[in-house]
């Protein structure tokens, strides 16, 4: 328990803590509405746009915002509409960012890139106090806007066509759930990793789906799954010396595997989608 009254430890575990609720919220999100693909190309987004703000001698966690927004921005049209199929459009934009990252990498210094390639892993144990609180920020705005719209949310996740049809603003409140993605996971960059972050978000969130069809207890234990595999790979990465991000995202994955192996769900023949179950919660 000695760790415990290290500041760095102390930084970390809340740096977990806001980090697994909010990545597991927004994994909630673009998983029910099957859109893990978009997911990943804003994370992989924003690991380009730190590696660029280094380069050009900027804030990494500045570039990550830009570009992790400004992907959200783009991909969210093309899932909705284009000229040709939308995974095919992301696949392509994916591809951009990867070759924009390590053409980047590779025309640092030296003393540069090591730096650069840290953000690949990640490390939760060197996250700074503005870092945090971009954090606090984010993960506010998350838990806000989900408290504040869940209904709205609810009835997207469920069928976009029949909430348009009903008069909500599908599109709008669309686009704010890729807005509030390409926050979390710009935040949650330098504590995870650039590679990482994107299994932080969906792996969660694809193990509560194992185990409930309510849509508030799916968030719930997406949650819980997501701070509980946070601290557990800090302290098995703090007593073993073994590289914070990678060993939560590991330990997340194992979660992931046990708990589909024993899934009810299973049990189940046909089983329904989130697109085709409704929160039992309202009725």
């Amino acid at each position: 328990m000695g760790m415990l009254s290290c500041d760095f430890m102390q930084r970390a575990l809340l740096v977990g803590f806001l980090g697994g609720i909010a990545c597991s919220v927004v994994g909630v999100l673009v998983t029910g509405m099957r859109l893990s693909f978009i997911g990943a190309v804003i994370s992989h987004a924003a690991f380009a746009g730190s590696v660029i703000a280094m380069f050009l001698g900027c804030s990494p966690l500045m570039g990550a915002f830009i570009f992790s927004l400004f992907a959200g921005a783009v991909t969210g049209p093309l899932s909705d509409r284009g000229e040709i199929n939308p995974d095919t459009s992301l696949g392509i934009i994916f591809a951009v960012m990867i070759g924009l990252t390590f053409m980047f990498i590779g025309l640092m210094p030296d003393a540069e890139k090591i730096q650069a390639y840290s953000l690949i892993w990640g490390s939760i144990l060197t996250v700074t106090k503005l870092e945090l609180k971009v954090l606090v920020l984010t993960f506010a705005l998350v838990v806000g806007a989900l408290v504040l719209f869940y209904k709205e949310v609810q009835a997207i996740i469920f069928n976009r066509e029949i909430a348009l049809a009903v008069g909500l603003p599908a599109a709008w409140i669309f686009y704010g759930m890729l807005f509030l993605t390409g926050m979390t996971v710009a935040a949650t960059l330098q504590p995870v990793g650039g590679l990482l972050v994107f299994s932080l978000v969906i792996t969660p969130a694809a193990t509560a789906y194992q185990l409930t069809y309510n849509l508030k207890r799916l968030f719930w234990l997406a949650a819980a799954l997501g701070v509980f595999c946070c601290w557990a790979g800090l302290f098995l990465s703090y007593l073993f010396a073994l590289p914070s991000g990678a060993t939560i995202i590991t330990l997340s994955s194992l979660f992931f595997l046990v708990v589909t192996a024993f899934s009810p769900k299973r049990k189940v023949k046909c089983l329904p989608t989130l697109r085709e179950v409704s929160d039992d919660s309202s009725g």
